[in-house]
């Protein structure tokens, strides 16, 4: 037990004494019972009850009416007794009849006691019974013991029980009880402190005496504090009676700081196989009153504790010790389980509550008692979390129970219990802890070991599968980091997505595969080059409110006359867009550029000369060095294609991209071309543009004010009233059919109609057969005005020549920078503005022609004149595409004489060619002169 009355607790000496022992032990019975009973607060009508049984006739109903008021405190007495001096003599007079048993009479005077002040008259009474030698030991142990109670007011008899004490006339047993009344009086009975001391000291004295004045001098505290060093004397004596030994050794604890230094020489004594077993008793007992003052030595006692060989008394009274100095951890507490030995012993249940109750209880312990020392039934049915839990526990058990083999026998049997339980889904991440276990069990244990390795083998398959899992879970985790970081770093564009070996290899051929058909993945793809992959396209310059969506097409096979925002929605598929010059192709492929939301190309036919997917990968910055994959891209329909222009280019070119386009028939592409005499794609389909009809003419140029210039001299209702007096006029139905004809040809070209709403603006009258010419007249007068020069026309012309030979855009406008400042003039719009940036990021800009038709007109100035250069040209660029539109031009602007000469030859190079593109318009625009 933890805590029980000191002569109840000692384990016998049955050997040695065993009458001495008997007749101890029978004797404290009554002082043992009042000292372990409860202190409960009486009652009113308890203590009527109490004081009725002691007028019974019965000596025993007398007995237990002593038993229960013992179990009361005085102070509480004090609350609820109304005239305790009537029942101080009763219990007086029960005390002095001696009739009375003697038992009963030993009550009565520990019952005197508890009426302090209103049983003061009868302390001469007690003091007699105490001297009386004919009366019972046990009346006057118990006398001595009540005189000890009264305090101050029994001191006369100090020198009377000390007189007992060293009496060996009398009773052990009283001479004992005479050493605790003394130290009862504290302070008062100190002078006799060395009459005390040398009873304990003196060898011929009782065992039992000597004990209890080791005890009696415990209980003075400090005013015996100077005789430690002679009681640890005692302890240390070998010649000395054990049981003196263990009272020096309980004694020496109770001084608590004080004897604090001897510590380790009671614990040599506890872990001494040489010393008497009571004395090793006593010092345990000693180690648990020093309490906190110990702890230091707790693993010194652990250590003790597992040596099975020592006495299971001294064992169990170290673990008492233990209970009073501090709360164990769990590395500690295994000490404790593991003396836990099978149910049938008598201290199983004993060391099970000592696990528990030095512990503190903790979650840990309680899961362990579950399982290890012979617990009345296992858990059967647990959850993964709680075998986990389990077996994570047991290993930590298991790494602190090193030589602890009771302990470790459990634990294997238990592991592998747990570790088989049908019940627990064990899962693959549980194989390290469960390789941990059968890594311990697999030399001693081997049959407990195999349980848990067949646990193992069943989880390794799926082991390897979740790796498996886990490894494509990262790698797809890897990936996907580097598409989010793929637009924002050049170096992972270039690395690990375009590169073609890092991207198959590392890849491992699923990347390529969703790069390629997912949709959002291939967005991501170009979606930084998409500025570059629409730089051609001149996007800053085009506003969608400016765009005619009632422009018309004739589509193919069923011939319908159809909106072409309504006929072609989006690129889909693989089309092809033809339609006179001016007409508006170029506009609708910016208007669909400018709504696409798929990532969209746009290439001027011209940089098509090395091939299509050259020309793409020209505009991924050097990035596409994979072109076996931009192919698969865009086959996969990952990016549309627009080709701008395909009339401008070399029947070679044209072939390349036919041949790109056949190869590709999957892909989305869409070709403009004005009508010339070439083989299109088999897989394409031709859209053809129309011109406006006389309805749309007005609706077209009333829809061009809000983009004229802000200072235009003509604006609001008087634009509108202008341009409808301006179409009354010109499309008057008596002139004659062909000059009809050609204003209806002039105005159904959105790009004419466009200079003629500017003219109108201005305030000028528009010249529907040389628009161009006129509006170049009106540039030249504000250049000469604003720069003090005339217009280059020659050396500019000359200049735009050379940059159409070579299938150049921009102007040069070093050379011609006041040129291109006033042909930009919002008045013209001749030439446009482009924004944009190199491989380096450094910003550009470059001035490019609005139109192929402005471009003619410049172009158009090197044929006209009679050098023979003019004459020249007039015959080596028949062929040549990128020039049609000047033999248009030609055909208003040469002498008649001339242009006819021209027109036969134009014919019979179409009768050579077979190509009358040319030549049929320029007979029709010749025959209107």
């Amino acid at each position: 037990m933890l805590t029980t009355p000191r002569h109840r607790s000692k384990p016998s000496p049955l050997i040695l004494y065993p009458l001495a022992f008997i007749l101890s032990f029978l004797l404290c019975l009554p002082w043992v019972s009042a000292k372990e009973t409860p202190k409960p607060k009486p009652q009113d009508w308890q203590i009527n009850g109490i004081v009725a049984a002691l007028d019974d006739s019965y000596d025993k109903v007398k007995q237990y009416a002593f038993d229960k008021l013992a179990a009361y405190e005085l102070k509480d007495l004090k609350t609820v007794v109304k005239k305790p001096q009537d029942i101080a003599q009763k219990v007086a007079n029960i005390l002095k009849d001696e009739k009375v048993d003697s038992s009963v009479r030993y009550g009565a005077a520990e019952a005197l006691s508890k009426f302090g002040q209103a049983a003061a008259q009868y302390i001469p009474d007690i003091a007699n019974i105490l001297k009386d030698e004919k009366v019972d030991s046990s009346v006057r142990r118990g006398a001595a013991v009540a005189l000890s109670k009264f305090g101050q007011a029994a001191a006369q008899y100090i020198p009377e029980i000390l007189k007992f004490l060293k009496d060996e006339k009398v009773d052990f047993i009283v001479r004992g009880r005479a050493a605790e009344a003394l130290s009862n009086f504290g302070q008062a009975a100190a002078q006799y402190i060395p009459e005390i001391l040398n009873i304990l000291k003196d060898e011929k004295v009782y065992f039992i005496v000597r004990d209890s004045a080791a005890e009696a001098l415990s209980k003075f505290g400090q005013a015996a504090a100077q005789y430690i060093p002679e009681i640890a004397n005692i302890l240390k004596d070998e010649k000395v009676y054990s049981y003196v030994r263990y009272g020096a050794a309980v004694a020496l604890s109770k001084f608590g700081q004080a004897a604090a230094q001897y510590i380790p020489e009671i614990l040599k004594f506890l872990k001494d196989e040489k010393v008497d077993s009571y004395v090793r008793y006593g010092a345990a007992v000693a180690l648990s009153n020093f309490g906190q003052a110990a702890a230091q030595y707790i693993p010194e006692i652990l250590k003790f504790l597992k040596d099975e060989k020592v006495d299971l008394n001294v064992r169990r009274s170290a673990v008492e010790a233990l209970t009073n100095i501090r709360k164990l951890e769990l590395k500690e507490v295994v000490v404790i389980l593991n003396n836990i030995d099978e149910p049938g012993n008598s201290e199983y249940l004993n060391w099970r509550f000592l696990t528990y109750f030095l512990d503190g209880g903790t979650e840990e312990v309680k899961t362990l008692l579950k399982w290890l020392g012979s617990p009345e039934a296992t858990p059967d049915k647990l959850s993964h979390d709680e075998g986990v839990k389990t077996l994570n526990l047991f290993l930590q058990t298991w790494n602190n129970s090193q030589g602890l083999e009771r302990l470790r026998n459990d634990l294997a049997k238990q592991i592998s219990e747990v570790a088989a339980n049908k019940n627990v889904p064990w899962k693959w991440q549980d194989i390290n802890l469960l390789q941990s276990h059968y890594s311990n069990l697999k030399k001693v244990y081997p049959t407990d070991a195999n349980a848990v390795q067949s646990v193992i083998n069943h989880l390794e398959y799926w082991q390897w599968f979740f790796k498996a899992r886990n490894i494509i879970l990262i790698h797809i985790a890897f990936w996907l980091a580097l598409i989010f970081a793929y637009p924002k770093f050049p170096q992972v564009q270039a690395i690990f997505f375009w590169n073609p070996w890092v991207r198959r290899i590392l890849g491992v051929g699923y990347v390529g595969f969703l790069l390629t058909w997912f949709p959002p993945f291939r967005r991501k793809l170009f979606e930084p080059f998409k500025p570059s992959l629409l730089a051609d396209a001149g996007l800053d310059n085009f506003h969608d409110q400016s765009y005619f969506p009632e422009s018309q097409v004739k589509v193919p096979a069923s011939g319908d006359i159809l909106p072409i925002t309504k006929a072609l929605p989006s690129i889909q598929g693989q089309i092809i867009l033809e339609g006179d010059s001016g007409l508006g192709k170029s506009m609708f492929l910016r208007h669909l550029l400018k709504n696409s939301q798929r990532i969209v190309v746009y290439l001027p036919a011209q940089k098509c000369h090395k091939g299509v997917i050259e020309a793409i990968q020209d505009k991924l910055h050097g990035q596409a060095q994979d072109a076996g994959f931009l192919k698969n891209l865009i086959y996969s329909g990952a990016i549309d294609i627009c080709i701008d222009g395909l009339n401008e280019v070399t029947a070679e070119t044209r072939a390349k991209i036919c041949q790109f386009v056949e190869s590709y028939f999957r892909g989305n592409i869409i070709m403009t071309t004005q009508p010339l005499e070439w083989t299109p794609p088999s897989t394409a389909k031709t859209y053809y543009l129309q011109p406006l009809e006389q309805q749309q003419i007005q609706e077209f140029l009333i829809s061009r004010q809000p983009r004229l210039p802000k200072d235009a001299k003509i604006q609001g209702d008087d634009y509108t009233k202008a341009c409808t007096n301006y179409l009354t006029e010109v499309l008057n139905n008596q002139q004659a059919k062909e000059e009809l004809n050609a204003a209806q040809r002039t105005l159904s070209n959105p790009m004419d109609l466009t200079v003629v709403a500017l003219m109108l603006s201005q305030g000028k009258y528009p010249n529907l057969f040389r628009l161009q010419e006129q509006q170049y007249n009106l540039m030249a007068a504000e250049y000469l005005k604003e720069w003090s020069q005339e217009f280059p026309l020659r050396r500019f012309s000359a200049a735009v020549y050379q940059m159409r030979l070579e299938d150049k855009q921009a102007l040069p406008a070093d050379e011609f920078h006041q040129v291109a400042m006033s042909l930009s003039d919002e008045k013209y719009k001749m030439v446009v503005t482009r924004h944009w940036q190199d491989e380096k990021g450094e910003a550009k800009k470059e001035w490019c022609f609005r139109h192929d038709k402005i471009m003619d007109f410049f172009l158009v100035q090197n044929f006209l004149g009679e050098t023979d250069t003019a004459e020249g040209l007039l015959v080596d660029r028949m062929g040549d595409p990128r020039f049609r539109g000047v033999y248009f031009l030609l055909a208003n602007l040469l002498e008649i004489d001339a242009a006819k000469k021209l027109r036969e030859e134009l014919i019979q190079y179409a009768a050579d060619t077979k190509d009358n593109t040319v030549s049929n318009t320029f007979v029709q625009l010749l025959r209107t002169r």
